[in-house]
Parts: structure tokens; sequence; C-alpha cells
């Protein structure tokens, strides 16, 4: 028997990203972000989720995607990785959906601008292309140190 596990959909620019539901706490609307000064460009800020001070990336400019404005569809995908809650924005969460494991292929060197190292496999399902990403690579050790440090500014 194939073995399918769920993932949440988000667009980024024109492109499908998924991410395994187990690694998602929740999905926020945009709020007011306070920006924490000499951090990585990617970083946005700190917010409140869930009653904890949650750093916040730019999902996009991490990818080195090109940046565009918030919007009413623009959300927060509140994340556990590497021992951390972190907010990722993205232009729209769409849908959950169930991908059979058997359909994840190894992704190329570079999807669009998007470095391999960020991604766990690509998978075409109903004909759409989806990238899936490797959030344990999205935050390397020294940006998850910078992550920690925001933080304990914050508090």
């Amino acid at each position: 028997m194939v073995e399918s596990k769920k993932y949440i959909l988000f667009k980024l620019h024109e492109q499908i990203f998924a991410v395994n539901v187990q690694q998602i706490i929740s999905i926020e609307r945009m709020q007011t972000i306070t920006e924490v000064p000499r951090t990585s460009e990617f970083i946005k800020g700190v917010t409140k989720l869930r009653e904890e001070t949650t750093p916040v990336i730019d999902l996009r400019e991490r990818l080195l995607l090109t940046k565009l404005e918030e919007t009413d569809n623009t959300r927060i995908l509140v994340v556990h990785v590497n021992g951390m809650q972190i907010g990722m924005v993205v232009d729209a969460a769409t849908e959950v959906i169930d991908i059979d494991q058997e359909m994840i292929e190894e992704p190329p060197k570079l999807v669009g601008k998007v470095r391999d190292t960020f991604l766990k496999g690509v998978a075409k399902v109903d004909e759409r292309l989806l990238l899936i990403l490797q959030l344990e690579q999205i935050i390397n050790f020294e940006e998850s140190n910078e992550l920690k440090e925001v933080l304990e500014k914050e508090i």
C-alpha cells in the first residue's frame, strides 16, 4: 500500500509550495510585525502568535523570489522547525491535499530561483507542479541562533 501524507499548499509569486501539515501549528492572517534592527533581510521581525513571541521570516525573500506587496490573502504559516516556533509570510495558503509519497521526486538543482537545498522534492498533482519544502533547511544553524537572539532582544 502506498503511503500518503497531508500537505498544506501555499503560493509564493506564481509557484505552489507544499509543507507537511504535521509541521504546521496554525495559519494566521497577516498582522503587525515589530521590526528588529540589525538582522538578516529576510527576518521581518517578531509578533505575538498564540500568546508566544514569534520570529517572523519573509519566505519569499528567504527563497530569493521577487518581492510583492501584501494582500488580503497574505498569511503567516506558523511552523515548528529546529526546536522553534517561527512564522513564515506567504502570499496565500490555498488548500490541504494528500500526496502519495511515491509521487515525490528528487528536486532538480534549481527550480525557478529556488535552490534544491530548500526542497525535499517535487510532485506533480492534478497537472500542478508542487515544490515540497524542507523546512529544516530554510533556517540554517547560524540563522537559527540569530532568530533566538531576536527573541531574547524582545523579552
